[in-house]
């Protein structure tokens, strides 16, 4: 995105097929006012910044930055040559409970070998039984592929909210 936030709202502004007067009316500001926001003499009011996000399809925070939003990484699967030693990589397990509970669990994926030798499945590892059915041995086999990211996801019937994924 452009790099002052008038050239952005400029920008946004043009990609949507507004013209300055549409906007301003749109916003209840006089084409002055956008004018100004565009040429970088003024900045739009605070208030106004959800509805001219709204407008310009964009979040408030990607119009004041112009960084889109982050999202967890996508599943890739790496070619061998851009691959890390799986053992110097971890797998993060995020848990938020329809109960309020969030657990947070950071392990090296050396860890996750040895608990698979030992027999231990997903819910033994962070102790909540939304995990019970995922199988440690698939995970790491996945990573061995070269497979890192946002691996897996579940929306439970009952408002668990699980991600595990690998970096």
């Amino acid at each position: 995105m452009e790099a002052t936030l008038g050239k952005r709202i400029a920008a946004l502004r043009r990609d949507k097929g507004l013209k300055q007067d549409d906007l301003a009316q749109q916003l209840g500001v006089t084409p002055q006012a956008v004018s100004k926001w565009e040429n970088d003499q003024t900045c739009p009011d605070i208030t106004l910044l959800p509805q001219l996000a709204q407008i310009l399809g964009v979040s408030v925070d990607e119009l004041l930055s112009g960084k889109a939003p982050q999202e967890e990484p996508p599943v890739k699967v790496l070619p061998v040559e851009q691959r890390k030693d799986w053992q110097d990589m971890v797998l993060r397990i995020v848990v938020d409970s329809a109960d309020g509970d969030k657990v947070r669990v950071n392990l090296p994926l050396s860890l996750v070998e040895a608990a698979i030798d030992m027999g231990a499945d997903m819910s033994q590892v962070t102790g909540s039984d939304a995990l019970k059915g995922i199988d440690l041995g698939k995970i790491l086999e996945l990573v061995r592929r070269g497979s890192v990211g946002n691996l897996v996801e579940v929306d439970s019937a009952d408002g668990d909210i699980v991600r595990i994924f690998v970096e």
